[in-house]
């Protein structure tokens, strides 16, 4: 089972708060369930109700309330995998958006990027850890009952599956945790994170591959899986579609490690200065067409509402602006196209990178007043303006 962390700034359009069902917030970070796990745990319980039919057959159909019972501990696993990834973040106070449990795994949404590469290498190899823990408690817990009862063969599947979520994770190549401890290595010797990125993120993309050519092969084999004589059509298709979706998996994370790696490296060029429109101050009832005309006298893109005192009330949108007929504009008032300013629409002309990006996504606009440190007027940052930089900032080439 993948356990693709997503760590870094988010640049783009994000997801809701949701993305499933909420099912608790351990340490202050939400758990969701995606929809996809009803799936998944469907299939666990077919397939691991088959596998219990030929090892206890007496069971007869409550085999697969015992199989339910198994998909559930597993996951209930994987959430243990991800709340160590989730206890070490907040331990090196990075902020964690919230855990999911989705097709083939769970998501850890780390907000921030490590530090260091000794804390990235720890924060991602606690997770393949917890699991090797678990899957030890679980052959403690088999020595202690008959292997042929169904305890005994639940905590078999659970240490055998425990294992594999371990191994599969430490493979070194991202989106999974060995690839981000192999990039917390090659950071550490390099001192370059963007070098440690890119060498575990094509590793990545080669482990895709060969998860795409080689499961089927092996499981087809007989080196992995049932015996080669109990492989059936069913059973090669069922194959491939598994290793076609881990290989996407893996491959578009990978890809989408190094398009974050490559906004960080660049992040520190978008500031707020740098991207502001000029603007000119106006009064509410100032005509439309007057206020553009004095915005084009000064080279200014932009309009602001002030008080009789000078002091900014209020931002007139652009979109709003483009909606007004030409032929009309002498005759509607700016007051009627502004947007009344609160404080989060308030930014100072001075944040840059990170810090600008907390700011915007704390108070979501289309447009952003921009101060000088002393109070007065800077200009208008608008959102489609940030969405531009970040576009030639992801197109930039590597370095």
């Amino acid at each position: 089972m993948a356990d693709t962390d997503e760590t870094g700034e988010r640049a783009g359009r994000r997801s809701g708060p949701g993305g499933g069902l909420l099912m608790g917030r351990p340490f202050g970070v939400p758990v969701y369930v995606s929809p996809s796990w009803f799936l998944v745990a469907a299939l666990i319980t077919w397939v691991f109700g088959d596998q219990l039919d030929r090892i206890l057959p007496d069971l007869g159909p409550v085999r697969y309330l015992v199989s339910l019972f198994f998909a559930v501990a597993f996951y209930a696993s994987v959430l243990v995998h991800e709340l160590a990834h989730t206890v070490a973040a907040l331990r090196f106070k990075l902020p964690v958006r919230r855990i999911q449990l989705q097709f083939f795994g769970g998501v850890s949404e780390i907000e921030k990027e490590s530090e260091t590469p000794g804390r990235e290498f720890v924060l991602a190899f606690v997770g393949p850890l917890l699991s090797l823990l678990l899957a030890g408690a679980f052959y403690l817990g088999m020595k202690a009952v008959d292997p042929a009862t169904v305890p005994g063969v639940l905590l078999a599947g659970l240490m055998i599956s425990n294992l594999l979520v371990a191994a599969f994770n430490l493979l070194p190549g991202l989106p999974l945790d060995g690839g981000r401890m192999l990039r917390a290595v090659i950071w550490g010797i390099t001192g370059k994170p963007m070098t440690g990125t890119i060498a575990a993120a094509w590793i990545g993309r080669a482990l895709a591959v060969a998860v795409l050519l080689g499961l089927p092969l092996l499981t087809h084999t007989g080196i992995v899986g049932n015996r080669t004589t109990e492989i059936g059509g069913i059973d090669t298709v069922m194959d491939a579609l598994l290793a076609a979706i881990l290989a996407a998996i893996i491959w578009t994370g990978a890809g989408n490690s190094l398009r974050m790696a490559r906004l960080r490296e660049h992040l520190p060029g978008l500031r707020a200065r740098t991207l502001t429109r000029r603007a000119i101050p106006v009064e509410s009832a100032t005509p439309l067409s007057e206020a553009l005309r004095r915005a084009t006298e000064a080279g200014a893109r932009a309009l602001v509402v002030v008080d009789g005192h000078g002091d900014p009330t209020a931002i007139v949108r652009e979109t709003a602006i483009a909606s007004v007929p030409e032929h009309r504009r002498p005759w509607v008032a700016v007051s009627g196209l502004a947007q009344d300013l609160t404080n989060g629409m308030k930014v100072s002309a001075d944040l840059t990178g990170e810090q600008l990006l907390d700011h915007l996504r704390a108070t979501p606009a289309t447009e952003y007043l921009v101060l000088e440190p002393t109070g007065e007027i800077y200009g208008v940052l608008s959102t489609a303006d940030v969405e531009r930089a970040f576009v030639k900032a992801m197109a930039r080439p590597q370095s």
